[in-house]
């Protein structure tokens, strides 16, 4: 059984949100999906991929299939390139999206395209249960750039992989046995990639309910400038 409470937030830059979520703690399926495109295009691109998996998750994910969540992605991955393909408006529009899914067994499976993140805070230590799909995380670390160098690439913020990209997705998955009190975080990067992970930890380790933990994340990451929409979604294990 889960708690669940998330925020968006257009953040201090941008006057459009294009982040989208949904927190169904009764049937246990939590996505964060941030979106990408001239225009509307990228409400449009989050939007659609989330409420595709979502209900794909809802009506067809068999819990103890291992490929629901691949196919689930798959098929937003089609709506979003078949709605791109139908109008001019769309065209280029993709998302990232991360989506974390209660199974039988006290487990949690998360998966994830891009660089929406999730986190665990367990036994009061914070753990990262995703990896980002980005030029940095995957091409800059080989080239053994210092953290420095790769925090001010101009290529930063370049995707690797998202979902309306290209006809084939690279989902990283990863399942995790949970326990009453244990906390998940799913977050677009407009947070984790302005907000110190000890601040996160604080947030989350603090004995406020979820809605106030959540404010105080989009206010850290306000605080830090605000650059990008900032999404917080948090579940509780009850």
């Amino acid at each position: 059984m889960f708690e669940a409470f998330g925020l968006s937030d257009p953040g201090c830059v941008r006057s459009n949100n294009e982040d989208y979520l949904i927190p169904d703690a009764q049937r246990g399926i939590f996505i964060v999906a941030d979106g990408m495109g001239g225009a509307n295009a990228g409400e449009y691109a989050s939007r659609l991929s989330a409420e595709t998996l979502y209900d794909y998750l809802l009506n067809n994910g068999d819990a103890g299939r291992v490929d629901s969540v691949d196919i689930g992605f798959a098929e937003a991955n089609k709506a979003v390139r078949r709605a791109a393909g139908e109008s001019p408006d769309l065209d280029g529009m993709g998302t990232t999206m991360v989506v974390a899914r209660g199974l039988n067994g006290a487990r949690v499976e998360v998966a994830s395209v891009g660089d929406s993140r999730a986190y665990l805070l367990s036994g009061g230590e914070l753990s990262l249960l995703t990896e980002d799909q980005t030029w940095v995380a995957e091409v800059g670390t080989r080239l053994g750039l210092s953290e420095e160098a790769l925090r001010r690439h101009p290529m930063r913020h370049v995707l690797t992989m998202a979902v309306g990209a290209s006809p084939d997705l690279r989902i990283f998955k990863h399942t995790v046995t949970v326990r009453p009190g244990d906390q998940i975080l799913l977050c677009s990067d407009g947070l984790h990639g302005v907000v110190d992970e000890k601040i996160i930890k604080h947030a989350l380790d603090s004995k406020r309910p979820l809605p106030q933990k959540c404010q105080s994340l989009i206010e850290a990451a306000k605080e830090q400038g605000g650059p990008d929409n900032i999404t917080a979604l948090l579940v509780q294990v009850l």
